[in-house]
């Protein structure tokens, strides 16, 4: 009988895709450059939803936000939802999550509760007793904090004190300062007790027991970085000169064809009061962006810089891996949830512009042996579509409540592609900042739930997405075009719980 693959997913939190060596020379990634060089760098990969909870529930549900729940930030996953880890449990498999999960909001509340909510993320003693189960995993070990954030603590807390580093709270903030982009920029953390570290040892530690018990395995190694605050330990946070990184320049009056909250980003103290909402509590990326962008070559320096250290631990993982002779039998994806802003169009950090440095993100899928090696492939990938394509990969049959497509053909390179458009859905706030995106081979369009704006881009002839063609005269017949596929698209994701068994 013909052995079944293991699954090893890496991922870090809002990468921008082209920070990766192999497809830009400024920045120092060996580690994921290998694993590209050993597998299929897909260039056409995108998020369903540029924020984290919608995008990280997709992932174990392989539903849209829409459909499983956790439509926004501040929400979370219902524990009733189907995840892809009950049919990995089903079918004899292993499951663990190592680092940042974020399926549950900050703030417990009575009526949806949260255990990654505060003051128990710091409650040591819980997380001594808690490992999961945990929507489907088996075992979990969790951070919810980027850098020094004061979330710090649950099982990466408990790490720290083991490794002897008892004074831990003093490298993070303290409760209720959120923190954010530290002017700093340095992070005084020894590097030995960074959650890279512990996300690797303890990725590597599963495995190995994995491999001593001839298990079968799902592992999610999921890394926080490079989100901000931008933060981290010498020599990375020095490894890049700030005056020789390029800085993405926004193209004067690129704007005056978007929606509002474009050419709101723009302004000294702009007022976002009318997108208000009872039930939202503010909005990612809705204020002036010039702040953010003060002194952006030194922040993107450190970004890069977060970027290589994560790599150099994904190095060690990958190493563990070739380590325990499992390389062709474990297919392992690295991704990321969302894309990130660092001067692109004027804009820092992440918010509701479904850009390409927003949406568009870096997608590896290697196995050798198995998966096309050293191949670059324009195929639409969705992360709604890895679970669905985890559990064919595994022999797991797929459940009809999951909405992505399954990829494993295109991923094996048996064909080209099985994919023609992917939609991006964004509901901030529930009517307010409410839109989705339908992206093609060729062109992009953003609806919005309230307004008549909304957004054109042919990304053949404008790359950049500078020219938005929404109120061209000339694009009126192309607009609507698009317009019914996008509706066809929506339609076409909608779940069939079951078959038609009779004729009534």
């Amino acid at each position: 009988m013909e052995k079944r693959k293991n699954i090893l997913l890496i991922t870090s939190d809002q990468q921008h895709w082209c920070t990766l060596g192999v497809l830009n020379p400024e920045i120092q990634t060996p580690n994921l450059d290998r694993l590209a060089a050993k597998g299929t760098l897909f260039e056409r990969a995108y998020t369903c939803n540029p924020t984290c909870t919608p995008t990280r529930a997709s992932i174990i549900t392989g539903q849209y936000p829409s459909q499983h729940g956790a439509y926004s930030l501040g929400t979370k996953l219902p524990e009733e939802v189907h995840t892809v880890g009950e049919d990995f449990h089903k079918a004899g498999y292993k499951s663990a999550l190592i680092g940042k999960a974020h399926f549950q909001q900050l703030l417990d509340h009575p009526d949806y509760p949260s255990i990654e909510s505060n003051p128990l993320q710091q409650d040591l003693d819980f997380w001594r007793n808690f490992s999961g189960p945990f929507y489907g995993f088996d075992h979990v070990e969790l951070c919810r904090n980027h850098t020094n954030e004061f979330h710090a603590g649950q099982h990466y807390g408990i790490w720290m004190e083991d490794k002897g580093l008892t004074e831990w709270r003093k490298y993070f903030k303290t409760f209720p300062d959120f923190g954010g982009n530290d002017d700093q920029l340095t992070w005084t953390l020894p590097e030995e007790y960074h959650y890279d570290a512990w996300i690797a040892e303890r990725t590597n530690a599963f495995m190995q027991e994995y491999h001593d018990n001839d298990e079968n395995f799902f592992l999610w190694a999921s890394f926080p970085d490079p989100h901000p605050p931008y933060l981290i330990p010498e020599p990375w946070a020095s490894m890049y000169d700030p005056e020789k990184v390029t800085v993405p320049q926004m193209v004067e009056g690129e704007h005056d064809n978007n929606p509002p909250h474009f050419q709101m980003t723009q302004e000294d103290d702009p007022d976002f009061s009318s997108y208000d909402e009872p039930e939202g509590h503010g909005l990612h990326g809705c204020s002036s962006h010039k702040v953010v962008l003060a002194d952006i070559n030194k922040k993107i320096a450190v970004y890069y810089g977060m970027v290589s250290m994560m790599d150099k631990y994904i190095g060690k993982i990958l190493d563990k891996l070739e380590e325990l002779g499992l390389e062709q039998d474990t297919v392992v994806v690295f991704s990321t949830d969302h894309g990130h802003f660092f001067g692109q169009h004027g804009l820092g950090a992440k918010g509701p512009f479904h850009y390409e440095d927003m949406v568009k993100i870096p997608y590896i899928v290697s196995c050798p042996g198995t998966v096309p090696e050293g191949k670059r492939s324009d195929s639409m990938q969705s992360l709604v579509d890895l679970a669905p394509t985890f559990l064919s990969i595994t022999g797991i049959n797929i459940p009809r409540c999951m909405t992505g497509i399954d990829q494993k053909e295109v991923w094996y390179g048996e064909t080209e592609t099985i994919r023609d458009y992917v939609l991006v859905e964004n509901r901030h706030n529930p009517t307010t900042m409410f839109h989705k995106t339908y992206i093609d081979k060729r062109y992009k369009l953003t609806v919005y739930f309230q307004g008549d704006y909304g957004e054109l881009f042919d990304l053949q002839e404008d790359p950049e997405e500078i020219n938005n063609l929404w109120n061209n005269p000339d694009s009126a017949l192309l607009k609507g075009e698009l317009m019914l596929k996008m509706v066809k698209a929506d339609m076409g994701i909608e779940p069939v719980p079951m078959p038609r068994v009779w004729g009534a």
